[in-house]
């Protein structure tokens, strides 16, 4: 009989996993924040074309931090559950060192509420038209 094959555990496979792990990193919730900056999206959103970026570095997600190669990737990124679920979370403000010392007793602390993203959608014609209907039902 020959010589039998060693086992391979998960034991020698850390250096694999953090290998991975920092190439798919993302930028983190408070990065992204100063981003929406407004100087800082401008720039972001109107790049140079740069060839090593998918779709040469033009089609980018601001509140994702991704590239896509064409136009319509983009907008069934706008469409779908990741993105949304990423806006969910970009409306919390980011945690800060002042909240952390506050928290701690170095002041007085108050909690934090959401705060809005986009800006709303106001109702106001759909208030007005039903308005004109009921009064045409009155009168």
């Amino acid at each position: 009989m020959g010589r039998l094959r060693k086992k391979r555990m998960h034991k020698n496979d850390k250096h694999l996993k953090k290998k991975y792990r920092t190439r798919n990193k993302t930028k983190d919730l408070d990065q992204i924040h100063e981003d929406m900056v407004p100087q800082k999206a401008s720039k972001l959103l109107s790049q140079d074309t740069d060839i090593d970026l998918p779709g040469c570095g033009q089609f980018y997600c601001l509140q994702c931090a991704r590239y896509f190669t064409d136009d319509k990737s983009l907008q069934d990124h706008f469409k779908g559950r990741v993105h949304k679920k990423r806006l969910r979370m970009l409306k919390e403000v980011p945690y800060t060192i002042e909240e952390a010392e506050k928290a701690a007793g170095m002041g007085s602390y108050t909690l934090t509420s959401t705060r809005p993203l986009l800006p709303k959608d106001t109702d106001m014609n759909t208030d007005q038209d039903s308005l004109k209907t009921e009064e045409k039902m009155d009168g």
